[in-house]
């Protein structure tokens, strides 16, 4: 299997997957050319990707993250916003990172609340409970101040 090797630089790196096995847990990959600890340690902070057209084909519900990044979420006929990233192990459905100017919001990507996913369209629809955005939302850089002031002991640490 060929797949690259993206570094935190952009730099990219083309791999051939030798072997793979599992351990402790997860899963160890073994790559042509990498035939130690240390010369595999060069590819530690580097994101493994597939080219799109060798990817596995998946069960119906499942997504490709790349294909979930760039999607609109809309709640009902209200859009949200664009989906930035998602992140893993908040709890049992990963977070969609939505994005709408200003604004963030992390809105878990649960079947309870998927109405239907375009990804031809790149489009999200969801019916999310009443004040889930508000919960979700973090705070904005104003809204931190705005509650930090008066309030000192609040942004120290020692």
């Amino acid at each position: 299997m060929r797949l690259w090797a993206l570094a935190e630089d952009g730099a990219r790196r083309e791999l051939t997957l030798e072997e793979l096995w599992p351990h402790k847990g997860h899963l160890v990959l073994k790559f042509a050319g990498l035939d130690s600890i240390s010369e595999a340690e060069e590819l530690v902070g580097c994101e493994l990707q597939v080219p799109r057209e060798e990817r596995a084909k998946l069960e119906p519900g499942w997504s490709y993250v790349s294909d979930l990044i760039g999607c609109v979420v809309l709640d009902g006929d209200r859009e949200i916003g664009t989906i930035h990233a998602l992140q893993f192990g908040a709890g049992e459905a990963p977070l969609l990172i939505v994005r709408e100017g200003t604004k963030e919001y992390e809105i878990p990507y649960a079947a309870a609340y998927l109405k239907s996913v375009d990804l031809e369209h790149k489009r999200i629809q969801m019916l999310l409970p009443e004040g889930l955005l508000e919960v979700n939302a973090p705070l904005t850089p104003e809204e931190k101040q705005q509650q930090s002031v008066g309030h000192p002991e609040k942004t120290r640490r020692k």
